[in-house]
């Protein structure tokens, strides 16, 4: 088990999803996120532990971890935990961080760490696919989506990454983790902030709580909404909904 302390609360998502807006609102409400953090609100000491082990983790299926490969990743977020949280005062007990990445290791983290709370993010793929962060798909695609992946144009290959990624983790944390997991829809966070800044107060366990004026500014809906549309050709969109149409309805981008 990961040392006992509070258990954190866990941001996530694929690249793009808007993962620091939702980071600065619970930074907002009081929880800790961490001190070395970049420009996108990404936890630094969590970054060279998942490109260590995420690609690894993603083949377990066809290569079972060894007992000390477990051994050494569980060091591996041991360590980082407490780089993230060597700069929290000692009776801070709010806290957690945002890695998009945490994603991919999800069942991993909550089977070390039960009471781990998970936010995850998620956002339009058809968005996603036509976006020019593409870090994720070059750096796992291979790994997650194996011979899948291949004559796959980019667009494509980030549609069907964004469609198993999200459906593992929506999957994982409705049947596994319950009252844990909160999936919060960027576009709906847009279109109606006050409402779903309540949903994530009250997943924070801030039942009575109210979006503050901070948390309401953090949210400035981008131009690139819906941007599919005007950069994704007939033939592409066809090509996308053949790979994720039934993650896209899944989670209400129909």
């Amino acid at each position: 088990m990961l040392e006992k302390v509070i258990a954190p609360v866990v941001i996530g998502g694929t690249g793009g999803s808007g993962t620091r807006v939702v980071a600065r609102i619970v930074r907002h409400a009081g929880f800790f996120i961490g001190r070395n953090l970049n420009d996108y609100e990404d936890a630094m000491e969590f970054v060279e532990t998942n490109d260590r082990w995420i690609n690894r983790y993603s083949l377990r299926d066809i290569a079972p971890l060894s007992q000390e490969e477990e051994s050494w990743f569980l060091r591996d977020y041991t360590a980082s935990v407490k780089r993230h949280r060597s700069p929290m005062p000692a009776d801070h007990l709010a806290w957690g961080w945002k890695e998009p990445r945490s994603i991919y290791v999800l069942t991993y983290l909550h089977q070390h760490w039960p009471e781990l709370k998970f936010i995850h993010v998620i956002r339009d793929g058809r968005d996603m696919a036509c976006s020019s962060n593409q870090n994720q798909l070059r750096k796992h695609g291979a790994a997650v989506l194996r011979h899948e992946l291949q004559g796959l144009a980019p667009a494509v290959g980030s549609a069907s990454l964004w469609a198993r990624i999200n459906v593992n983790a929506g999957s994982y944390g409705e049947t596994q983790m319950d009252s844990r997991y909160l999936r919060v829809k960027y576009e709906s966070l847009c279109e109606a902030p006050e409402s779903s800044i309540s949903e994530i107060l009250r997943f924070l366990g801030a039942e009575d709580a109210r979006p503050t004026e901070q948390m309401l500014a953090e949210v400035s809906p981008p131009a690139t909404i819906g941007r599919w549309r005007v950069l994704a050709d007939s033939t592409t969109l066809a090509s996308i909904r053949s790979v994720a149409g039934d993650a896209l309805e899944r989670f209400g981008y129909v």
